[in-house]
């Protein structure tokens, strides 16, 4: 059993190989650096968020048991390189709006940390706004 923190990450794909690109993601999260278990939701399809788009998402969410207190930033920089592994393109375009995606990885939240930093928001502040987000994490975190 871990006695670290636990992450909960929110993973999504509407371009390409979904399915794959989602698993892509989680093994790469499993093979992070002091993962002691990973516990992965169902899958979820869902309209995009925050813009129009034909393309529907697929989204799980993960929750990563670390055997160390991981620090919030050094599991943002892991999961991006996880991201820029899969996609090196934008999730945005050249006015900052969203855009379809091969990958999108997300901290939700880390324990019951609060988080306040130019980079990093924990917990995420729009989860509560996300069916795709709640409803995964739910199924894996009921408490």
């Amino acid at each position: 059993m871990a006695t670290g923190r636990t992450a909960y990450i929110g993973i999504g794909s509407n371009l390409g190989k979904r399915r794959y690109n989602i698993r892509r993601a989680v093994e790469g999260i499993r093979s992070l650096e002091h993962v002691a278990d990973v516990v992965v939701s169902s899958v979820m399809e869902s309209e995009p968020w925050g813009y129009e788009s034909a393309n529907k998402y697929l989204n799980v969410v993960v929750k990563a048991a670390f055997d160390t207190d991981i620090e919030p930033l050094w599991l943002l920089d892991r999961l991006q390189e996880i991201e820029r592994g899969i996609c090196k393109a934008s999730h945005r375009d050249a006015d900052g709006n969203y855009i379809d995606r091969r990958i999108d990885i997300d901290i939700i939240a880390i324990d019951n940390l609060v988080v306040d930093h130019p980079r990093l928001q924990l917990p995420h502040p729009r989860m509560f706004e996300r069916d795709f987000v709640l409803k995964p994490l739910a199924e894996i975190a009921p408490e």
